[in-house]
Formats: structure tokens, sequence, C-alpha cells
């Protein structure tokens, strides 16, 4: 039998690797990031409970003329804040089988900056 081996399926399998060590809690959960060819979205779950506790998207994001970094940046930014009044502080990153790159890069650093501790 042979195995697909296009991009997608390739990330699948890195995601289902990083996922066996990577896990939420209700004291820190996961922070999720899953990226698009035109969008970015970022999930902060426990895993614990099998429950969604905030997520943000670019989509939310002003529009306007931006590159798809800079809609990251801010996509971060936003996520660190609705933790912080969800009174969330660490979180574990879960990039998603993406490499920490690019706007994967850009939105974990923007949190970070902004406050949120992993």
């Amino acid at each position: 039998m042979k195995r697909k081996t296009n991009k997608k399926s390739l990330r699948e399998a890195r995601h289902r690797k990083i996922r066996k060590t990577v896990a939420g809690t209700l004291e820190r959960p996961r922070l999720a990031v899953f990226k698009s060819s035109q969008h970015i979205y970022a999930r902060v779950i426990d895993d614990e409970r099998g429950t969604t506790l905030l997520a943000v998207s670019d989509k939310e994001v002003s529009g306007g003329k931006k590159t798809k970094k800079e809609k990251a940046v801010e996509v971060g930014e936003l996520v660190a804040l609705r933790a912080e009044k969800a009174k969330i502080i660490k979180v574990v990153f879960d990039r998603g089988g993406f490499p920490y790159a690019g706007r994967i890069k850009a939105l974990g650093d923007s949190a970070r900056n902004k406050g949120l501790q992993f």
C-alpha cells in the first residue's frame, strides 16, 4: 500500500507526533495554531475537559492592506489579551505541525510580548 506524501498529510503526521507529548490542562491550556493559505487561527484549549476556552482568527482583526504576517502579529496580541481577561497566564504552544517560522513565529512572539508565558 502506497502512502500519501503530499504536504498536508506530512504536516498532519508531524502534528500527531507533537500531540503525543503536548497536552493542555486547565492550569496550563494548549495554544493551538492553524494557518491556511489565507488565514491564521489560534485557540486556547483545555484537553482534560475537551473544551475550547477562547478562539481568535485574523478575520476578527481590523482589515485593510496588511500582510499575512502583520495579521498574525495582531492575532497573537489579541489572543494574549483575551487570555489575560480569562485569567490564563501560562500556555503550552502547539504549532500544529507547522515549522516555527514565519507567521507561526510572529504569532507566538507577539503573544509572548503581550504577557502570555510558554
